[in-house]
């Protein structure tokens, strides 16, 4: 066990996460590929992390004794979801490296605080407006209609938004939140979506990945492209330097996604930051020299941090628990592996999840080839068997 600030922490250390999601699984597989143990601690007892980690502790997020006990195992700890309670990342502070800090989390799980922190940064968001009281929401300016209205907290993939066209909606929308604390963001002529993941190490050394284009479906990420023409470089490197300067406003310590959202005039807006791996970088493990996965371990070890090269093309697709009940039976079905893993350059990911159900992340697959048009070509392939909607082909070709 080293001393709380001893770093770098060196393999055969144990490094500890909050969270036993899928996040958690991919890290835990990394951090023991580079000859580490790990601790999870997540109050699912059949957590996927859980499961393929040395320790898995079976406690709440806040419970003292449980975070007492993972601050025992563990040299450093991590997490691998924004929703943790920011006082438990505090507390285990006192005792180990913690990365990325509370006050990171704290940020990232409030959208009124997370916005303000991209306008000190100089990152431009859409027009908005904070909603907490009544006479705010009654002050509300025409031009932020029609809008999304989004609850200040805990959404995520979709929940927490309803669009708005109308003054009588907005009023109806903000009522069946319950009265939260919302933003109203205006509505954007949306070209595309796009994330930048990006590493800071302490001594505030950042490394970072190619920008990726997403599309969602459902506000789920359903598909994500990286390669040379995916989007306008001018756009890439905007992309990139705004999310730089978002991490160096926090200080960050770890690995950080920022999404944007490109408009028809070729100009950029932030949506949010995720302090954290991110759906949109698994390509990174196959696609790339280094994963997002594996500068996570680096960062919270204190690793140097390699910048990482992408090697192959790569399209990634999401698998939700909807691919195993589209022949319309009750009971789940599994998908068409088999034929899916006879295509070239495909690689399969499920994450352990027991029960297949509607809505949930399930696994993905990510393909990679020479070019990009066997990519292509063997993505709409995989998509078809697994009857996911058809593979548009994006970007600048």
């Amino acid at each position: 066990m080293t001393q709380n600030g001893d770093l770098p922490i060196l393999p055969g250390a144990t490094l500890g996460v909050l969270g036993g999601g899928q996040l958690g699984r991919m890290f835990a597989h990394a951090a023991q590929r580079m000859g580490y143990f790990t601790a999870v601690l997540d109050p699912d007892a059949d957590s996927p992390a859980g499961r393929v980690s040395h320790h898995h502790i079976h406690s709440d997020y806040a419970d003292v004794d449980g975070l007492a006990r993972l601050a025992g195992l563990a040299d450093a700890v991590t997490t691998e979801f924004e929703n943790v309670p920011a006082p438990s990342l505090e507390h285990l502070a006192v005792a180990r490296p913690v990365s990325p800090a509370a006050s990171a989390i704290a940020i990232a799980q409030d959208r009124i605080a997370e916005k303000a922190h991209f306008t000190r940064c100089g990152v431009p968001c859409a027009p908005y407006a904070v909603i907490e009281t009544a006479a705010q929401l009654a002050a509300i300016e025409d031009h932020l209609l029609p809008g999304i209205l989004k609850t200040a907290r805990l959404g995520y993939d979709g929940k927490g938004q309803q669009r708005v066209k109308t003054r009588a909606e907005l009023v109806e929308a903000w009522q069946a939140s319950g009265c939260v604390p919302c933003v109203l963001e205006k509505l954007l002529p949306l070209e595309f979506e796009c994330s930048v993941i990006l590493a800071r190490g302490r001594d505030g050394q950042i490394v970072h990945f190619p920008a990726q284009r997403n599309l969602h479906r459902d506000g789920i990420l359903a598909v994500t492209e990286v390669h040379a023409l995916n989007m306008p470089k001018t756009v890439a490197q905007g992309a990139v330097n705004s999310a730089k300067s978002i991490a160096n406003g926090l200080g960050y310590v770890g690995v950080l996604c920022v999404e944007f959202f490109a408009l028809a005039d070729g100009s950029l807006v932030v949506n949010e930051m995720a302090p954290r791996p991110h759906n949109s970088g698994h390509y990174t493990m196959e696609a790339c020299d280094v994963s997002q996965f594996e500068l996570q371990v680096r960062t919270l070890a204190g690793l140097p941090l390699a910048p990482p090269r992408q090697h192959s093309p790569a399209i990634m697709l999401n698998l939700l628990g909807d691919l195993w009940f589209t022949s319309g039976e009750e009971k789940p079905v599994s998908p068409r592996w088999s034929d899916v893993l006879a295509l070239p350059g495909v690689h399969l990911h499920l994450y352990g999840k027991i029960e297949p159900r509607p809505g949930r992340k399930m696994g993905h697959l990510t393909l990679t080839g020479a070019t990009l048009e066997s990519v292509r070509a063997n993505a709409s392939q995989a998509a078809q068997l697994l009857g996911l909607p058809p593979v548009e082909v994006t970007g600048l070709a």
